[in-house]
């Protein structure tokens, strides 16, 4: 058999068995997960699993790290400085577009009963990139810079879990926009 081949059923089967721990997991917690439950939803034995991943917890390890790595090629010139604004934008319309495109697994690992680890992960990411960017652009001392991050991060985060809870209705510069206003000007942008 030729390395292609085996290539691309290897690909296939990792994302058949990603995609059926998804479908699982819209239902269940992960603890509550089995292997042979996996297997099954995916058409696929036990020791083919074993040959790619530990346990269940190594699969959605995975499948964290693919979503934590699509976010954070946004995340690269992501800035909430005035003067770049647009930037902002767009770098916030792509995280959401890679939210929509990715739905079915972003609404199971970032909505409201999502994965907090990964929440966790992510505000992590976020917060290393944008104190970097902010100290180089500001004066703010790290501490400043770190309890302003954590305000309009935790506040991103809540408006992106209503914005999943509800279907992703509003489209994704709409959200952007939001965050942005909020984060530049405040409540009473809107009020």
């Amino acid at each position: 058999m030729t390395s292609e081949k085996l290539d691309r059923r290897v690909k296939y089967t990792k994302k058949v068995l990603k995609e059926s721990l998804v479908e699982i997991l819209e239902k269940k917690n992960i603890d509550k997960i089995t292997i042979k439950e996996i297997c099954e939803k995916a058409d696929i034995n036990r020791s083919t699993f074993y040959t790619h991943y530990y346990d269940q917890y190594d699969l959605l390890h995975q499948i964290e790290n693919e979503v934590i790595q699509g976010i954070n090629e946004h995340l690269d010139n992501y800035y909430f400085k005035s003067n770049r604004e647009l930037e902002s934008y767009e770098t916030l319309k792509g995280i959401f577009d890679y939210i929509v495109e990715n739905s079915k697994v972003c609404k199971v690992l970032l909505g409201e009963n999502g994965i907090i680890e990964l929440q966790k992960k992510i505000l992590m990411i976020v917060q290393e990139q944008i104190i970097r960017k902010w100290q180089k652009e500001t004066s703010l001392n790290n501490e400043t810079a770190e309890y302003l991050l954590l305000f309009s991060v935790n506040g991103s985060i809540g408006i992106v879990q209503k914005w999943i809870q509800s279907g992703m209705k509003k489209p994704s510069d709409e959200i952007a926009k939001m965050i942005l206003t909020v984060t530049s000007k405040g409540l009473s942008a809107y009020i």
